[in-house]
This record gives C-alpha cells, sequence and structure tokens, in this order.
C-alpha cells in the first residue's frame, strides 16, 4: 500500500515538473534533462550618478542597459511604470513611453533614452521612477522591474514683473526656452542650438556615438524681411573622428506666430516644394552645406524666429541615430509711414521773414519708429530741426516747424524735408518730402522814403489850421462889432425919438 502512494506521489510530480518548466526563470536547472539554461542578467542604470533636473527643463533622460549575463536577451523592452501621476516628475506627452532595443548580447550595453520635460510643480527631492523590462532568450520570456532615482528642483520663485526673461527688448516665456547642449554664432548673425544624438534603433554596439551638429549657417539676402522669400543655407558637421555617416535625412519646421498658434501658419513655409533635405553622406570630420528656400509671412513681428531641424541618419552598421538642432533667424519689418499735405502758412513771404509749415506722420508699418526727426534743407531757407519722438505702430506724429526766409526763392522752387527714424537695432534711415515756398526780396529804401511821406504830410496842414482859426476869429470878431454897432445905432435913435418926443411935449 504504501509502495503504491510513493509510485503516485512520483507521477504527479514528474507531470507538474513537465506543466511548469517552461516558465520557470533561466537560472533554474533541469536535473530531469541535466542541462543549464543560458543565464541573462541585465543591469540598469550601472555606473551612472543620479540625474538632478530643474522645475519645466526639457531634458533627455539616458538609461543604460548592460547584459551581464552568458546569452544574448532578445527582443528587449523597457516601460516607465506610471501609478501615480503625482509621483511622476516629468509630464505624460505620449500615449505610449516603450523603448525596443532588440538584441542585447553578453557583455554589450546600450543605452534608452526618453525625452520629457519635468513637470512645474515638481518638489525639491527624489522620485523614485519604476522601469518594467522584458525580454527573452531561445525558448523562454523574463520580466523584472527596475528602480531609478531621479532627484528634481522645484522652480525658483520669482519677483512680481519678472516672470519672463528679456532678449533683445522682446518677452520670451520660459517654456519657449530650450537648453542648449551646443550654441553657436551664425554665419548671419542668429544662433544656434544643438542636441546630443539618439540611437533609435539597429542594436547599436558600437560606444562610440556619430554626432552630427550644425555649426553655421547664412541667409541669402543677408536681412530677412517680412513677407519676401530667402535662400536659407546650413553648414553640417560630422564631429566623428572615425565613422561616416550616411541616409541622411533634415527636416525644418518653424514655429507658428501669433497668438492662437493651433490656428496660425508657421512663420516660415517652403518657398517650393517640401520642408525636407536629403543628404547621401558625410565622411568623419567633415562638413556638408543643404540649402532650402522659404518664405518669411509678411504679418511677422520683427524678431528673431527659430526653426527646428530634426536629423537622421546611419552609420556604417545600418545603426540609426536621430538629433535636433535649432536656428535663431532674426526677420525685419520695414518701416513704412506716409506723410500728410504739407501745409505752410503764409505761402509767400519776405527775407527775414518766418513761415509755419505743419504736416503729420501716419505709421502704417507694422514696427515702431524710434526718435524721429525732421531737418528742413533748401537754398534761401533756415529752420531748426523738430524732434517728433517714438511713433508706434497706427499711431500717428505731428511735424510742426517754423521757417526763415534768407534769401530770395523763386515761386516753384523745391525745397526738402528730411524725416530721419531708427529701428530696433538702433539703424538711422531716412525719408525726403518736398515742398514749396516764395521768399521775396525785402523792401527797397525808395519805397521806404515813399512811407515815409504821409508823416510829413501829417505834419505839413498846421499852418492853414492856424490861418483858419485866425479867419474864423476875424470874423466872430467882425460879426460881434457889427452887432454891437447896430445895437448902439438902435440905441441912440431911441433916445433921439425920445428927445423929438419931449421937445413937442414942451411947445405945446
Amino acid at each position: 500500500m504504501k509502495r503504491g502512494k510513493r509510485i503516485i506521489s512520483t507521477m504527479l510530480a514528474v507531470v507538474l515538473a513537465a506543466v511548469l518548466l517552461p516558465v520557470l526563470p533561466a537560472s533554474k536547472v533541469r536535473a530531469e534533462e541535466g542541462k543549464s539554461l543560458p543565464q541573462i542578467r541585465l543591469s540598469v542604470g550601472n555606473g551612472q550618478t543620479t540625474p538632478q533636473y530643474k522645475a519645466g527643463e526639457k531634458i533627455a533622460l539616458s538609461v543604460k542597459i548592460e547584459n551581464q549575463g552568458q546569452a544574448a536577451a532578445k527582443n528587449v523592452r523597457i516601460t516607465p511604470v506610471i501609478d501615480n501621476e503625482k509621483e511622476w516628475p516629468f509630464e505624460i506627452q505620449n500615449m505610449n513611453e516603450d523603448r525596443l532595443l532588440e538584441t542585447i548580447d553578453p557583455g554589450v550595453s546600450t543605452e534608452a533614452i526618453w525625452e520629457w520635460k519635468v513637470r512645474e510643480d515638481v518638489e525639491t527631492k527624489a522620485y523614485k521612477t519604476v522601469f518594467h523590462i522584458s525580454y527573452s532568450d531561445e525558448t523562454n520570456e523574463y520580466q523584472e522591474e527596475k528602480v531609478i532615482y531621479i532627484k528634481t528642483t522645484e522652480a525658483e520663485k520669482e519677483e512680481p514683473g519678472n516672470g519672463e526673461e528679456q532678449q533683445g527688448g522682446e518677452n520670451i516665456p520660459q517654456e519657449e526656452q530650450v537648453p542648449p547642449t551646443d550654441v553657436g554664432a551664425s554665419m548671419g548673425g542668429g544662433e544656434i542650438y544643438n542636441s546630443d544624438p539618439v540611437a533609435t534603433g539597429g542594436g547599436s554596439t558600437n560606444p562610440s556615438v556619430p554626432r552630427v551638429i550644425v555649426t553655421g549657417f547664412r541667409t541669402d539676402p543677408q536681412v530677412v524681411n517680412a513677407g519676401s522669400n530667402f535662400r536659407l543655407t546650413v553648414q553640417i558637421k560630422n564631429t566623428s573622428a572615425s565613422t561616416a555617416v550616411s541616409n541622411m535625412l533634415f527636416d525644418l519646421q518653424a514655429p507658428s506666430a501669433g497668438t492662437e498658434a493651433a490656428a496660425e501658419a508657421p512663420a516660415f513655409l517652403p518657398a517650393s516644394g517640401s520642408s525636407s533635405i536629403y543628404l547621401d553622406s558625410i565622411p568623419a570630420g567633415e562638413i556638408r552645406e543643404i540649402s532650402i528656400d522659404l518664405n518669411a509671412r509678411a504679418d511677422l513681428v520683427q524678431k528673431p524666429y527659430s526653426i527646428s531641424m530634426s536629423m537622421k541618419y546611419e552609420n556604417s552598421n545600418a545603426e540609426q541615430f536621430e538629433g535636433t538642432s535649432s536656428l535663431a533667424i532674426p526677420v525685419q519689418q520695414a518701416a513704412r509711414f506716409e506723410f500728410s499735405e504739407i501745409e505752410i502758412a503764409p505761402e509767400s513771404i519776405q527775407v527775414g521773414e518766418e513761415a509755419n509749415l505743419t504736416c503729420s506722420l501716419y505709421n502704417t508699418g507694422r514696427t515702431k519708429l524710434y526718435n524721429v526727426k525732421v531737418k528742413f534743407a533748401g537754398d534761401g531757407i533756415s529752420a531748426k530741426d523738430v524732434f517728433v519722438g517714438n511713433v508706434e505702430s497706427g499711431a500717428t506724429g505731428t511735424i510742426d516747424g517754423m521757417l526763415t526766409g534768407e534769401s530770395e526763392i523763386p515761386a516753384g522752387t523745391k525745397c526738402k524735408m528730411i524725416v530721419s527714424y531708427e529701428d530696433e537695432a538702433g539703424k538711422v534711415s531716412t525719408k525726403e518730402e518736398e515742398f514749396e515756398l516764395e521768399v521775396l526780396p525785402a523792401v527797397t529804401e525808395d519805397v521806404g522814403m515813399m512811407t515815409e511821406a504821409p508823416v510829413e504830410e501829417k505834419g505839413f496842414p498846421i499852418l492853414p489850421v492856424v490861418v483858419g482859426v485866425i479867419v474864423v476869429a476875424a470874423v466872430v470878431v467882425t460879426v460881434i462889432l457889427i452887432r454891437r454897432k447896430k445895437k448902439k445905432q438902435a440905441w441912440e435913435e431911441e433916445e433921439d425919438l425920445v428927445d423929438e418926443v419931449d421937445r413937442f411935449t414942451e411947445d405945446e
């Protein structure tokens, strides 16, 4: 009886071993077959220092994976595990963050790289990040999880009014400033930003990654005006001293301009064809140039605009790499302004007299006019300069000057009003407008004597007036004397009549 139970137990053990053996770890030994499974041991981040990032920073997280076992690890896939968004230090941007590393041979290491942006609200601490790794050998699949710690620094508290950094008079939000790996000056005066290359496939076994960067660029014409076409020529260098790169594809993308970026067109568009450029190869350590014809939108504000250029290329082992660069291209807005009708009062003056000139300046362009000044030029006139000041886009400036006639100017002679102004870079430009002013000769001395004659005529009539007064006085005296004489005669006649009456009375 006991012997029968032992036989049944042995048979059950054999059946369980046959069922469970395919899923056992490779480190287990198949005692029944007398063979050992291939040993695979992956180390993650071995020898790497703990990365430390700042809040809001755009980063490239590189995780080193090494096969320290004795057999090749195939179909290696690494995936970040995000169970709690608040405990994950990066912004979640993509639906799938898997990285397929293909095969890792024994003793070989490779890298998995993610481009992420650190959350703005991270704290100053070490975040625990978990990565799930799956791989297989000839017969079995394996899965494990590895922990990587990432240190972050919280955002600095900004003083009121200092939330944005200044560059060339323009406010640029912090999120638009990409921390460059390499920064260089372009051949045309702009700036260049290069990132580190990323291995994207092919099972790289070469510890030396060929790096392709932008060393310079130029534009033709040199000054890019809004609304015009220009040719962009970019210098590309293979910095590797031993590895050539080939099958290169470049794609240029300009940012959208305007407040509603999703609805706006890019700042630069290809003048014809595609925005992609193909280059056959670049030998080790050499430089090549690529060119593309672009058009700058007519409504662009005057400031530098960036062009992001992605690069895909291969080495001699068909291992694939990617890199990015950014070019900052300054765009100029041509100043445009108009004058109202020039008014001069009076339109004709004599030498030594003044006339008042007035008109309005309308800024019809999209750029601000700085330090607007007005000068007047012409034979026979002089005037003080007029300072108008800064004139905003869409605004009106007033020109009001006094012109003095220095010498005779015939009617129809042209004089000039010269307007000078500065752009944002301080470059001075001028524009001229013509006007007419007649200056008559000054009055001669003969005419002056004729004008003095009335003064003498005013003093001359004194004698006739005196004579007239005397005559009038004589007439008045004569009239008075005659009246007195008549009165006396009448009185005498009255006396004689009285005497006659008295005598007549006495005779009776």
